[in-house]
């Protein structure tokens, strides 16, 4: 597998599928950690991007809070207590943490996910909670397969915003 030259490894170009998805959700996840790099606790709270209050201290908690939910609670069915209780989809910041605990317990999220999807099928299902089913709605049922294309989707999406929340803090720009 080839890496890019800040160490991220590009998915491979052929694969079965899980190795397909496992490799573009972890591409993703690797160009986080890249966006939020070197940042102390005053960088990662800015919000340059008026008139939104998005940071990457926000952003990291919340897909802290979309790896735990979605891997978690949905697809293993594990009753684990919300991360940032009382902060909806974990944008609010717990300013009771630095940005190194927020981005460590990112990091723990990927970790146990990474070992809950470890020779999982794709076809294998997990259920949905009421939230999740008001929302996407349909079946209580969902494939992990349906799970890991909607986290590389979550992370494609808050990867331009990192991007641009970089850029504001510091002018730095890249992939």
């Amino acid at each position: 597998m080839t890496t890019l030259p800040d160490g991220r490894r590009i998915p491979p170009l052929t694969a079965d599928e899980p190795a397909m998805l496992t490799g573009w959700l972890d591409l993703h996840r690797a160009t986080l950690a890249v966006k939020c790099a070197g940042l102390d606790d005053e960088q990662a709270l800015r919000t340059p991007v008026e008139p939104s209050a998005l940071s990457l201290f926000g952003l990291v908690q919340h897909l802290a809070e979309v790896e735990r939910n979605w891997i978690q609670r949905v697809f293993a069915r594990r009753e684990v207590p919300l991360l940032y209780a009382g902060r909806p989809g974990g944008f609010t910041l717990d300013r009771s943490r630095t940005f190194a605990e927020v981005l460590a317990a990112w990091e723990r999220e990927v970790a146990v996910n990474r070992e809950i999807c470890a020779g999982r099928s794709p076809d294998e299902t997990g259920r949905l909670g009421a939230e999740e089913a008001a929302v996407v709605g349909g079946d209580d049922e969902v494939s992990l397969r349906w799970v890991l294309m909607h986290l590389i989707e979550e992370y494609a999406r808050h990867n331009g915003h990192a991007d641009l929340l970089r850029e504001g803090i510091d002018g730095v720009t890249g992939s």
